[in-house]
């Protein structure tokens, strides 16, 4: 209680900290803008990578492909448009946080995001932060966070694009975007809906996906309203509603379906003040799913959260060289379901970001967090980061973190099987990087260390149910390294990006690296652009990974290391000052490879899709 009790006064002493100076005029604009600006504002030691609109052009349809070849995250999916798990530095999905605008999206049922149900139309940017995060972004964020975010910015335009897609399986795909914008108003919105059958063939053998077809719709709308020269309006509302059949394996065919709905509002208050910035969030989050065993009844099982959320934050400039932002937090979740009655917990945190820059070569980075959580008791959390320009080219980067994730409804209360006496898990993580940027090229090299302590694992029980506990101490521990590069020689313009990850994700009491964790993944997207063609290709190799635990006698199941290509062109049939028409096609696994990303779930054969696109 003490602990708490000092964190507020810090908090209080920060909102009525006086500021010597006044918020610059690139500030104001930012946060007009960006709805997440600790992620720019407050990482300065963390390796941020941001995933622009060009490569989210190329990966329309299917946001885990877009990070599997584009990142180093590896994803485990259940055939493909199936759930689909990320796992960030080695660390499980419900590790990795998932933020949108600024606010966390992983569900309070599972811990985890389904990355198949995000669509990524109208998000202007996809940004990856590896390393710890929870002092900023709560519960789960260990091995990183992904952040999807809309930005509203206020320069006169009108824009629309329209989207029509038709590729293998009976695919079809159709996105519209719209944007406006005055100096009092901003406005944008996208819809997207695809179907598939998605019954592709098993290579090497005689059978096909014959009950994986899918289908989905989403929308994105955001508006924001200068109220005034210091107030700015903003709301944010995603949707997402889609069924899925459910694949099954080479040996055991499924006739099972999954429904989802997600619901997404927030509502956000900027006012930029004579001595601080400040923001208030108020958010309604809604996750709903059926599951059917058998597909042609009407017997389903279910699982349904409302999130409820008010957040407060203020950007003080205590000198020219520190920063202070204070953050104030509350969450309440309210859930029901089959397995488990109605469930509810409140969250209340408290979080302190400083930011010292004494000068132009050095940052520092040093952050407090304290949740009260109700049920149970939630540590307090800390982070730093340093970032050292040794040159203009050269700059050295380190932070450090204690980070936890606390159990789900399901590690609570699923029935039969739940456990009401689990603990949050709790990690502390260290992130040793180097960045060096020359003309148009960027070569990142970052070393990794995190320990987890009270992992939380569901294995049977006495009874023969399946029970989740905590028993496993875990250490990850590796090396990446990612390469950026650009050139333009007249009208030809040239890129290559790569991306390879070393990973070691073990138990400390059996020394045996962990399932479904690579040691090696990489992958290489190239690109060349010429007047109005551009081609791309895309090679992704995946390490062999364990599906049961290794053990000192060498006995254990694994999927293969594989590696797949895709290919992509596209044409620029006319462009005017104010039209634009575009038509391209990619073939995804280039080479007829016969893989699995999952054990006895194959991955689709070469496959086409064909794309023209209409701007206005």
């Amino acid at each position: 209680m003490i602990r708490v009790v000092l964190f507020f006064l810090l908090l209080l002493f920060g909102s009525v900290a006086k500021s010597q100076t006044p918020t610059d005029s690139i500030q104001k604009l930012d946060e007009v803008i960006l709805s997440d600006v600790k992620l720019k504002r407050y990482a300065h030691g963390y390796k941020v990578t941001a995933l622009g609109d060009s490569l989210l052009q190329k990966n329309r349809s299917s946001f885990t492909d877009l990070l599997r070849f584009n990142s180093n995250l590896y994803f485990k999916e259940n055939g493909y448009g199936m759930v689909s798990s990320p796992s960030f530095r080695g660390t499980n999905a419900s590790q990795t946080a998932v933020i949108w605008n600024g606010i966390s999206i992983n569900s309070q049922l599972t811990g985890q995001t389904d990355f198949n149900t995000i669509n990524t139309t109208n998000f202007n940017s996809v940004i990856i932060r590896s390393g710890g995060g929870s002092v900023q972004y709560g519960s789960g964020a260990i091995g990183g966070s992904i952040h999807l975010n809309n930005t509203l910015s206020f320069n006169p335009h009108f824009d629309n694009t329209v989207t029509l897609s038709y590729g293998s399986y009976e695919t079809k795909n159709i996105g519209y975007l719209s944007s406006y914008a005055n100096d009092k108003w901003s406005f944008n919105i996208g819809v997207n809906y695809i179907d598939s059958d998605n019954d592709y063939k098993y290579l090497n053998t005689d059978k096909r996906n014959t009950n994986g077809a899918y289908y989905n719709g989403s929308v994105n709308a955001n508006v924001g309203h200068v109220l005034s020269s210091k107030d700015v309006l903003k709301l944010y509302h995603q949707t997402f509603i889609g069924e899925r059949e459910f694949s099954g394996t080479l040996s055991s065919p499924s006739l099972a379906k999954y429904e989802d709905e997600n619901f997404r509002t927030m509502l956000e208050w900027s006012r930029n003040g004579d001595k601080a910035f400040s923001k208030l969030k108020v958010a309604h989050l809604q996750e709903h799913f059926k599951y059917f065993g058998t597909k042609n009844t009407e017997n389903f099982t279910f699982g349904k959260v409302n999130t409820y959320l008010i957040n407060y934050t203020a950007d003080i400039d205590v000198s020219t060289d520190l920063k202070l932002k204070p953050i104030v937090s509350y969450n309440y979740y309210e859930g029901s379901g089959s397995s488990f009655e109605d469930p509810n917990r409140q969250e209340f945190s408290t979080t302190a970001l400083l930011q010292y820059k004494p000068n132009e070569k050095w940052q520092y980075g040093l952050n407090i967090r304290q949740d009260i959580t109700s049920g149970f008791e939630s540590p307090l959390l800390f982070s730093f980061d340093i970032a050292y320009d040794v040159t203009n080219y050269y700059t050295l980067k380190i932070n450090g973190s204690k980070n936890y994730r606390v159990p789900t409804f399901n590690d609570l209360y699923w029935q039969p099987g739940g456990n009401l006496d689990l603990v949050p898990e709790t990690s502390y993580q260290i992130d040793l990087g180097q960045e060096i940027t020359y003309k148009s090229a960027k070569l990142n090299f970052n070393a990794f260390y995190i320990k987890t302590t009270d992992l939380i694992q569901w294995k049977p029980n006495t009874t023969g149910f399946w029970s989740p506990e905590n028993i496993a101490k875990t250490q990850n521990f590796g090396a990446e390294a990612n390469l950026d590069i650009t050139k333009r020689i007249k009208t030809h313009h040239f890129s290559l990006l790569m991306n390879y990850a070393y990973t070691v994700s073990e138990d400390l009491e059996t020394n045996a690296q962990l399932i479904y964790v690579p040691y090696h993944k990489a992958n290489v997207n190239l690109a060349y652009a010429y007047k109005r063609m551009s081609l791309f290709f895309q090679h992704l190799y995946n390490g062999e990974v364990y599906t049961t635990p290794e053990n000192l006698s060498g006995r254990f199941y694994s999927v293969e290391a594989y590696q797949v290509s895709n290919l992509g062109v596209s044409y620029q049939l006319f462009k005017t000052k104010s039209q634009q028409i575009d038509v391209s096609l990619k073939v995804n696994n280039l080479f007829n490879t016969a893989y699995e990303n999952v054990a006895f779930r194959p991955m689709p054969d070469r496959n086409f899709n064909f794309q023209i696109q209409y701007k206005f």
